[in-house]
């Protein structure tokens, strides 16, 4: 096992003492009524405001409940989705993050409340972020960016590959995954050396798949269905410029790297930025961590290069 001692530092463990005060690591054997709850009030107390110049609306996109945030003069349309491995989070468990973006990147970002599970399994969050990002694409002009983070980055990935796969879709001029999980081999690489990582388990990971898979389907891993698991892909050719960030003590830090190198290796660009000593979820640390703010500057400067059609 990892030695976590070294690999994170005071200010991180601080964060995660924090984080787990209010959404405990045996979460996911609550009801999910209660992972709601708790995760919400965990949210709330990380919420630090929106900074100046920007303004938000809440309406409707394909028929699915956004979050507008709009800035002056943007660059580009980013289509956000939010964590919270599609059973928890929403509207409001990333409403600071995404202000901060909108702001530091001087782009419109639209934040997607899509269905969560287990009310509502796959394809419906994956079909809500489709709708979603077709609607924003009508809405708004300018280049139209995808980004999320875990689940999230799931969505984005999922959506980029139908979207590049159809002539008649609108053009995504890059997308930004942050700590995705991609639907990876749960029995090899880091989700074996970080299976008991602070944050985030394998245990989780597996658990949070298992209630999105639709009732009687088998689990079939990341071959089971692309649109799930994008990292089941046959091709990953014509994918939109990428760019992925992988928390070092994350069980899911191999499927930002393997999404990464097989855009690569099937002629695309992209790249993977390893963030040491970080955890899952750090984009609440963003403020209170020096190495989760120097990431999510990384991750605004990826959106603000993509937005101008250069890679970071």
């Amino acid at each position: 096992m990892p030695d976590y001692t070294r690999l994170i530092d005071e200010e991180t463990r601080a964060f995660i003492h924090d984080t787990e005060a209010w959404y405990p690591p045996d979460a996911i054997d609550l009801t999910i009524a209660e992972q709601r709850e708790i995760y919400d009030r965990m949210c709330r107390n990380f919420h630090r405001g929106y900074p100046e110049g920007v303004r938000t609306e809440d309406r409707a996109l394909g028929g699915v409940p956004c979050r507008i945030y709009e800035v002056a003069a943007p660059i580009a349309t980013v289509v956000y989705f939010h964590g919270g491995g599609f059973v928890v989070g929403g509207l409001e468990s990333h409403d600071d993050v995404c202000a901060e973006i909108a702001v530091t990147v001087r782009a419109r970002v639209v934040s997607v409340d899509y269905r969560l599970a287990p009310e509502h399994r796959h394809p419906a969050a994956y079909d809500d972020a489709c709708a979603a990002t077709r609607a924003a694409a009508g809405a708004f002009t300018g280049p139209l960016l995808l980004a999320g983070d875990s689940a999230g980055g799931n969505l984005a990935a999922a959506v980029a590959a139908t979207f590049s796969g159809d002539p008649g879709a609108p053009p995504i001029a890059g997308q930004v995954l942050i700590y995705p999980g991609l639907g990876g081999d749960t029995g090899k690489g880091s989700y074996i050396k970080h299976a008991d990582a602070p944050m985030l388990t394998r245990d989780d990971v597996i658990f949070y798949q298992d209630i999105r898979r639709p009732e009687g389907a088998a689990d079939g891993g990341a071959e089971a269905d692309p649109t799930a698991a994008p990292l089941g892909a046959a091709s990953f050719a014509g994918l939109p410029p990428t760019v992925t960030f992988a928390a070092e003590c994350d069980p899911l830090a191999d499927d930002a790297r393997s999404y990464a190198a097989r855009i690569a290796a099937d002629g695309g660009q992209a790249t993977c930025i390893d963030e040491p000593g970080l955890v899952h979820g750090y984009l609440r640390a963003r403020t209170t961590v020096p190495r989760a703010r120097a990431s999510f500057a990384r991750i605004t400067a990826a959106l603000a290069a993509l937005a101008k059609g250069e890679m970071p």
